[in-house]
Parts: C-alpha cells; sequence; structure tokens
C-alpha cells in the first residue's frame, strides 16, 4: 500500500481513540479507557510499522522506476546517436558522390573545352588553306584575264576576216541565183513553192515510216511487259466464276405442301406474291417449288421467307406477311454480312458502314449474267497485283477496283451512269481522291487524271472476258458486230470489212491506189480510237488492216 492510505487509517485510528476516550469519560471505567488506550498505542504502532514497510516499499519501487527510466533514456540516446552517425555517414557518402560528379563535369567541360581548342585550331587551319587557294586562284584570274584579252583581240581580226568573206559569198550566191533563174526559167518563189512540196512529200513518207516503226517497237515492247503483268495476275487471281439466272428452286418436304402454299382459293399465294414481289410458280416438279423474279434482292427474299414458312408449316395471309418482315429485316443483316466479307477478302479496311452496305446489295446485282459483288472482288485483287507489280500503292487500288462498280448498287433508283453515281457516293463516303478517279474514269481514260483509272479498266477487262464470265444476248451481239463493220467503213478508202471471233477482231479490206502501206498504220489507230470511243465491248478487239496490189494478165 501506499503512504497515503497509511496516514489516512494512521488518522483514523487517531480519531477512533479519541471516541473511546469520550465514551469512557461519559461513564465508563478507567480500566476500559487505558484498555482502549493500550489497544490504541498498538494499533498506532502496528499501523506505524505498516506506513514504514509502505514507504520502504515505495522508495523501492521509485528507485526500480528511475532505474528503468534511466535506461530507456539512455538506450534512446543510444539509438539518436547511432541514427546521427547513419545520417552524418549518409551525408559523407553523398558529399563524395557530389564531390565525384562535380570533378567529372568539371573533367568533361575541361575535355570540351580542349575539343572546342582543337577544332578552332582545324577551323583556323582551314581558313589559312582557303585563303592561301584564294590567292592563288586570283592569281590565276589574272593571268586568264590577259590572255582573254588576247584572245578577243585575235576573234575580232578574225571576225572582220569573216564578215568580207561573208559579203563576197553574199555576191557570188546572188549571182549563181541569178543564173539559175535564167537557166530553169523559174522565179524564186516558184522554185521555193517546188522545193517544199518534195521535202513536205518526202517528210511526210519518213514520218509515216517512222511512226510505223516506233508504233511497232512501242506495241511489242508494251504487249510484253502487259502480257507480263496480266498474266502474273491472272495466275495469282484465281476466283469462281458464277452465272446468276432468274428462277430460284426451294424444296419441299412432300407435294402435299403444295396445296398448302396456294391455300383455299389461291389467297396464300396471292399474299405472297404482293408481298414479295416476286412470281410462285408452282408445277409439276416433284417436291420443289419456283420463285421467279429479275430483281434477285426479291428473289433472295421470298426464298428466305417461303423456306421458313415450309419448315414452320403454318400457312396463312397473316403469317406470310409476318415471315416476309422478318425475311426483309434478316436480309440487311445479310447484305451487311455480304460487304463485310468482301473487303476482308480483298483486304480493304477503314470503309464506312453505309458503303459497306451498298457494297452487300451488289451481291444481288449482275451484268451480263455476272455477279457484280464477285466481280468487283475479282478486279480489287486484280488491280492490287498489277498495281503493285508497277511500283504503286496496292492497297489503294485494291480499294479502287473493289469500287469501281458500287454505283451499280442503286442505278436503278437513282439517275444517272453508274461512274456518275459511284464517283458522288465515294466524295460522300470521303474516299481518297485516286479511287474516286477510278471510279468515275475507269470508262473513259481520256478523263483519267492517274495511273488508278486505266490499272481499274485492265482488270475489269481480264474479269469480264474469262470463259464463261459473262452472257450476251444474241441481239446485242449481232449489234455489236454490225457497229463494228460500221465504224470501219466509214473511212475513206476502205473497200471492205468484216468482224471476226465474235467480235474480238475486226478485218479491214483497203484500196492499195488509195492506201499505201505508211496510211494503213495510221488508218488502224485511227479506227481503234474510233472504236474506243464510240462501243462498249468486253475485253479488247483487235483491228488488222489488210493491203495488197493484184496485177492479172490473161494469155491468149
Amino acid at each position: 500500500m501506499s503512504a497515503l492510505v497509511w496516514i489516512v487509517i494512521v488518522v483514523a485510528a487517531g480519531f477512533g481513540g479519541l471516541f473511546v476516550g469520550q465514551s469512557l469519560r461519559r461513564g465508563r471505567d478507567a480500566e476500559i479507557e487505558r484498555q482502549a488506550r493500550e489497544a490504541a498505542a498498538a494499533r498506532l504502532a502496528e499501523a506505524e510499522q505498516e506506513a514504514q514497510r509502505a514507504l520502504e516499499q515505495a522508495a523501492r519501487e521509485a528507485q526500480e522506476r528511475a532505474a528503468q527510466e534511466r535506461r530507456r533514456w539512455e538506450e534512446e540516446e543510444r539509438r539518436a546517436r547511432a541514427r546521427l552517425e547513419e545520417d552524418v555517414d549518409r551525408a559523407r557518402r553523398t558529399a563524395e558522390q557530389d564531390v565525384v560528379r562535380i570533378r567529372e563535369d568539371v573533367e568533361r567541360e575541361r575535355n570540351e573545352m580542349r575539343s572546342a581548342r582543337d577544332e578552332i585550331r582545324r577551323d583556323r587551319e582551314k581558313i589559312e588553306q582557303l585563303e592561301e587557294r584564294l590567292n592563288r586562284r586570283g592569281e590565276q584570274q589574272d593571268a586568264r584575264a590577259v590572255r582573254l584579252d588576247e584572245t578577243e583581240e585575235r576573234l575580232d581580226a578574225r571576225e572582220a576576216e569573216l564578215r568580207e568573206r561573208d559579203e563576197a559569198l553574199s555576191a557570188r550566191q546572188a549571182e549563181v541565183d541569178d543564173q539559175l533563174h535564167a537557166i530553169a526559167q523559174l522565179s524564186r518563189e516558184q522554185a521555193a513553192e517546188m522545193v517544199l512540196e518534195r521535202v513536205e512529200r518526202e517528210l511526210e513518207r519518213e514520218k509515216a515510216v517512222r511512226v510505223r516503226a516506233a508504233l511497232e517497237r512501242a506495241d511489242a515492247e508494251s504487249k510484253r511487259k502487259s502480257y507480263d503483268i496480266v498474266a502474273q495476275a491472272i495466275q495469282r487471281s484465281a476466283s469462281e466464276v458464277s452465272a446468276a439466272i432468274s428462277v430460284s428452286v426451294v424444296p419441299i418436304p412432300n407435294d402435299a405442301m403444295k396445296g398448302r402454299i396456294i391455300g383455299r382459293e389461291g389467297r396464300n399465294i396471292r399474299a405472297f406474291e404482293a408481298l414479295t414481289g416476286v412470281d410462285l410458280i408452282i408445277d409439276d416438279t416433284p417436291e420443289a417449288v419456283l420463285l421467279s423474279s429479275f430483281n434477285p434482292l426479291r428473289r433472295e427474299v421470298a426464298t428466305l421467307a417461303l423456306s421458313e414458312l415450309v419448315a414452320d408449316g403454318r400457312i396463312h395471309p397473316a403469317r406470310i406477311e409476318e415471315v416476309v418482315q422478318k425475311a426483309q429485316q434478316d436480309m440487311q443483316t445479310y447484305i451487311r454480312e455480304r460487304g463485310d466479307e468482301a473487303a476482308l477478302e480483298t483486304n480493304v479496311v477503314g470503309l464506312k458502314p453505309g458503303l459497306l452496305q451498298l457494297l452487300g446489295r451488289m451481291h444481288f446485282r449482275t451484268s451480263y449474267g455476272q455477279n457484280i459483288l464477285k466481280h468487283s472482288v475479282q478486279v480489287g485483287h486484280l488491280t492490287g497485283i498489277i498495281a503493285a507489280e508497277l511500283g504503286l500503292d496496292a492497297a489503294l487500288a485494291r480499294r479502287a477496283g473493289l469500287l469501281h462498280d458500287i454505283g451499280k448498287s442503286i442505278d436503278r433508283e437513282i439517275e444517272g451512269t453508274h461512274t456518275e453515281i459511284g464517283a458522288n457516293l465515294g466524295r460522300r463516303f470521303g474516299e481518297p481522291r485516286e479511287v474516286i478517279d477510278a471510279i468515275a474514269h475507269h470508262h473513259d481514260l481520256d478523263q483519267a487524271e492517274t495511273l488508278f483509272p486505266i490499272i481499274v479498266n485492265a482488270a475489269d477487262a481480264i474479269s469480264a472476258a474469262r470463259p464463261g464470265a459473262r452472257r450476251e444476248t444474241l441481239e446485242s451481239y449481232l449489234k455489236r458486230l454490225e457497229g463494228l463493220e460500221n465504224i470501219a467503213t466509214s473511212f475513206p478508202g476502205v473497200e471492205n470489212a468484216y468482224a471476226i471471233q465474235a467480235g474480238r477482231e475486226i478485218r479491214i479490206i483497203v484500196e492499195p491506189d488509195k492506201v499505201n502501206d505508211a496510211s494503213a498504220v495510221l488508218l488502224a489507230r485511227d479506227i481503234a480510237n474510233r472504236i474506243e470511243q464510240d462501243m462498249e465491248y468486253p475485253g479488247q478487239v483487235q483491228v488488222t488492216v489488210v493491203r495488197e496490189s493484184r496485177a492479172v494478165e490473161y494469155a491468149r
């Protein structure tokens, strides 16, 4: 216990003794008082002893706490001294590093100054050499000026001599001209006209010969080079040839389904044809019905709708309308997927979503029976290969080849040619200038601003000329042959013209007395240019001019 507790006990014991004394004075006997006092004295002695022990215990605890505090302060002092020593060591190391770095900087600056001093010394040496060279050149220029003055004096003397000789020659030429005029009995103007006519005839013949030789060389070289490039492009681009038809066949599980498709009094078939715009043909063909339409998009929607109706089995006008609407929505997704596939196949990136949608519509567009989307993909591959061979941008060429017929996707809905519509679409969707040029001028190369329309035109011809790629009606075929012959016979000197090899060649017979060999080359070139301007044809047309002279005599 603490000293305060013992003091309280002592005070309490004193008050107790006082209370006992008072009680004894009130009536108790002295013995009780004495005993109480003795008890109080004994208790007080015990309390004093207890207090003494408490004080000794408190003193020992205070000494122990003081020793603990001393040890704690000594530990903290030791730690603080260790931290101080660490800080001093760290500061010393930092200072040493700074000193090393400063020394390195000073050494580096000293080296830079030494290098700059060496550079200045070399520059001074170069300047001194240059001054010495300039001094020598000045001396040479002075010597050359002296020689030039001497040469100029000699040239002046020579010029005066030549002037006198020229005057003498002019006088002599005048005398000779007068004698020639007297002998030939022609004036100067008449003689000059005769000479000019003869020179003009010779130049015309020489020009025709040279043009023919140049054309033959250019034709041979261009054919060789073009054959190599086109052959390589065709070999590296193999694509299927597909010809679209106007009839689709939809299989059905059994012939009883035909009656359900027709419906009561034909109401189902009438509703189907009215909603799709496609003729539904039900004949004796077993387990199949036919869908006929010249619009491939409508025919594909009708095929999807009828296939779903047959699979579902519920066929009535309301259900037909619901399925047709669903098929039309699915067709938009299908069109977008076809456009994405075409762009991915030709490795063309960055096309706008609207342009991809129009590209997918070309899957349902045909030209002479050839699928336009497949044709565009093939042209994209061919243009990329040809452009790479010519050192042009292959990616831009593939883009131009893929989009060259994009106008055909909506040419049935908008006025204008497919090139004009396609060029406007390219501008609207922010296509590059080269791509727009290829779209607008791949059929009109004279207006082309870049090489890409020429490459697209060649690839377009290759794709269209592959066997089985396109069909041509008999009427248009005959009209094309007749047009070729009419163009050839419209030129003067042409006796007959024959279109052969299915319109791939026009053979022209000329009158030998009106067309010579040199003029035949120019005539073939003019006819070929006229055919390019006035006619549309797949591939190319070879123009062959035949000139022959025959001498006929009869022996009697």
